[in-house]
């Protein structure tokens, strides 16, 4: 069996503060390093740093040989000594980045020992690296295996490429993964921004059919197909770990897959009702043709006006802007610096990317938005946003 030593550090400039973490996976015969990797975080916990960089560690070392053991090394007494089951994880921060870190490699293929903080000094670096990066409003690059670098150093000089899909569909994920929470370009003393990730529910019975499905309607349930896109969305999330909270639209279709996701991170669902899908009063159930059948003048005044109301007293997409905004402004003040998961709709999801890049009402129109896709913004302390993702469905193939 391969064998694999893990070192690992976190810090926090601020405890908390702004926090990095950085991890190296070498390979225990030859000492030879094999992969690093470092990010910056946001705003966190010295604590939640380190095991950030466990996390990051262990999965580094699975991506190179999942049957490997696996040895780590930590100078921190609270992260060994919790995964080594002698004290109990306590702090609700920390509690679903251990219960991750424990799954990654099967029980009793991963040991754990502490060393003093002078031994530490490669992870310690990188960690170092990924803050003062992040204090310039960049990202510190995410470095390779080896056997990557290698295969890019090929190509540079001429070698041809011709990837696979698994591995076309693995470079997506990483892209869609590393949009979850990047801190993008901000001033280095604007701090870190309130991360949305913005999930469309999964799939419902009503949703292959293209029915307008609102506030107002059946209120119906995922299909077999929406919980199993729902679990893939949460499994590519567990994977990037990054996931602080989750909140959700009140609507069943939305609390399921909410908590199907929320369970694979050994998180709790809150309930926003501001993040409800828009209400389409008399169309509620109806196909667009069969509403354009039916209410031809209203149809048109609706597509022409976000004023307009839907048939039998919906709510206007001006309506839902309003809404919206304040749930958006509300959300951001009570997550700062944090990475949240929004779970709602494709009217919620179009109008909080709308109303970011400050696009005309029509823009709404203009969006493809597919169940189970994942968008992503970013809102900074001096109001601006930034859109990173938008209908990212790579997760699903």
């Amino acid at each position: 069996m391969r064998e694999f030593i893990v070192e690992a550090d976190g810090g926090s400039r601020g405890n908390p503060g702004p926090a990095g973490y950085g991890a190296v996976v070498s390979d225990a015969a030859t000492g030879e390093t094999l992969r690093e990797t470092a990010e910056y975080i946001g705003v966190a916990t010295n604590n939640v740093a380190e095991y950030r960089g466990l996390l990051a560690g262990l999965r580094a070392a699975h991506a190179l040989d999942p049957s490997a053991a696996v040895h780590v090394r930590m100078d921190s007494k609270l992260v060994i000594e919790q995964m080594s089951g002698r004290w109990k994880v306590k702090h609700p921060d920390m509690k679903p980045l251990a219960a991750q870190a424990a799954r990654v490699f099967p029980p009793g293929r991963v040991t754990y020992e502490w060393m003093p903080r002078e031994r530490n000094k490669h992870a310690d670096r990188l960690a170092n690296e990924a803050m003062d990066a992040g204090a310039r409003g960049e990202q510190r690059s995410q470095s390779a295996s080896t056997a990557e670098l290698d295969a890019a150093a090929g190509r540079a000089a001429g070698a041809p490429e011709a990837p696979g899909a698994a591995e076309d569909a693995a470079r997506a994920d990483t892209r869609a993964v590393a949009a979850v929470a990047a801190p993008g370009w901000a001033p280095a003393d604007m701090g870190a921004p309130a991360t949305f990730v913005l999930l469309r529910h999964g799939e419902t019975p009503l949703t292959p059919q293209k029915r307008f499905s609102g506030s107002g309607g059946t209120d119906p349930s995922l299909s077999g197909t929406g919980r199993e896109q729902a679990e893939r969305a949460a499994a590519m999330l567990a994977r990037r770990g990054t996931v602080q909270a989750v909140v959700s639209s009140p609507l069943a279709r939305t609390r399921e897959t909410a908590g199907i996701v929320a369970a694979r991170l050994g998180l709790d669902v809150a309930i926003e009702d501001g993040l409800r899908e828009t209400d389409f009063g008399a169309w509620e159930g109806l196909t667009f043709a069969e509403v354009r059948e039916r209410h031809p003048d209203d149809l048109n005044a609706w597509l022409a006006s976000p004023d307009a109301e839907p048939t039998g007293g919906g709510e206007s997409f001006a309506a839902t802007a309003v809404r919206l905004a304040a749930t958006r402004d509300k959300l951001v003040a009570a997550h700062a610096g944090r990475t949240v998961l929004l779970v709602t709709h494709v009217t919620p999801i179009k109008t909080l990317v709308r109303l970011a890049l400050g696009a005309p009402p029509e823009s709404l129109f203009r969006m493809e938005l597919s169940a189970a896709s994942l968008s992503v913004v970013a809102y900074y302390a001096d109001g601006n946003a930034s859109v990173r993702l938008l209908n990212d469905t790579s997760h699903l193939r």
